[in-house]
């Protein structure tokens, strides 16, 4: 098994976070946001993981490489990246790891995460993991006939079907796939400007190919500061629920509580603090006479006379509540 992630985006909707890390390695209760995606996908598939191979803009920071290959050899696979140079839609980018498009695969856009007890069907030709939703409108839509995927209906109009695509598919032959994507790209057959990914799926649609559906239960996105600051949130209750825990036995207390659900690092100090639930604070950060809750702090920072709930705080930044001097990223809001 392999596992595709396209991850090229500049994350423009998450600024200033994205300016120095790609989105996709934004921790998210401790871990980036790519890994929590592949450890999920690995417990749907139930199989080994050989390769996973990364999709990445041409100007992602020079160490994006070292960490994505570490997280593939975290999970015993080979890691593999590649690059798309210009963005030109969503079948351009997975085709960008064309060499790793063979056998059995999964593509995986890295701005998702999910939960899911079912297993993969790996007799059929292919799956795609769709949400049951309330809006289908504002969403790529699955139809279905005796549970086999009929159609791909991009933001209906009037209603067919509430099965949102989450971004995650299954092939059983990925090279089937890959050249299907090479016909698009060779016969520059594009839609919106773009070359896409349901345009090669209904192609092996037409060609006899059985996709089925694999329902998730919890579909969480990171697309923006406050739906990324929810989605933290949501995982750390996952977490809490499974018995796991988040909170570092190097944490440093002085009249201080900590209500979970929530992440604290490795060598974080708190002082007259209240802190929870719904937090993650990175490791070697320290936090004074300030509560905070429901928010999201990535590593070595400070936060001091601070009362906070939905913030998002990056790494290496200084927050002093009773601020007089202030120096903030592009795209930053104070509210």
């Amino acid at each position: 098994m392999k596992i595709i992630v396209p991850m090229a985006g500049i994350g423009s909707r998450l600024r200033p976070h994205t300016l120095t890390i790609p989105k996709p390695l934004t921790l998210i209760a401790g871990k980036p946001i790519v890994q929590r995606l592949v450890e999920d996908i690995v417990e749907v598939v139930d199989q080994k993981v050989e390769e996973i191979a990364f999709v990445i803009g041409p100007t992602f920071p020079s160490d994006t490489e070292s960490k994505l290959m570490a997280i593939a050899e975290g999970m015993g696979a080979k890691g593999r990246v590649f690059i798309q140079e210009t963005a030109l839609g969503t079948a351009h980018a997975i085709q960008c790891a064309r060499e790793s498009l063979e056998g059995p695969c999964v593509v995986a856009f890295a701005d998702t995460l999910f939960k899911a007890d079912f297993k993969l069907d790996e007799e059929a030709d292919g799956a795609i993991w769709v949400k049951q939703v309330e809006e289908p409108s504002a969403y790529g839509v699955v139809k279905l006939s005796n549970g086999v995927i009929t159609d791909f209906v991009e933001k209906p109009v009037e209603f067919v079907s509430d099965l949102a695509i989450i971004g995650i598919y299954y092939f059983k032959h990925g090279d089937i796939l890959r050249d299907e994507i090479q016909y698009l790209l060779d016969n520059n057959i594009k839609e919106k400007g773009e070359f896409q990914l349901t345009n090669a799926l209904e192609n092996m649609k037409q060609k006899g190919l059985k996709f089925v559906p694999g329902k998730v239960d919890e579909w969480m996105d990171c697309g923006n500061k406050e739906i990324t600051v929810e989605t933290n949130g949501k995982v750390l209750q996952f977490a809490l629920d499974e018995g796991q825990n988040l909170i570092s036995k190097t944490v440093s207390l002085t009249g201080s509580k900590i209500i979970e659900p929530c992440y604290i690092g490795e060598n974080v100090v708190l002082i007259n603090s209240t802190v929870g639930p719904g937090v993650s604070i990175g490791d070697n950060s320290k936090v004074e006479n300030s509560t905070i809750k429901n928010s999201l702090i990535q590593t070595h920072t400070t936060i001091e006379n601070a009362d906070l709930d939905g913030a998002m705080i990056g790494n290496h930044a200084v927050y002093d509540g009773n601020f007089k001097s202030v120096s903030i990223g592009d795209y930053s809001e104070l509210k």
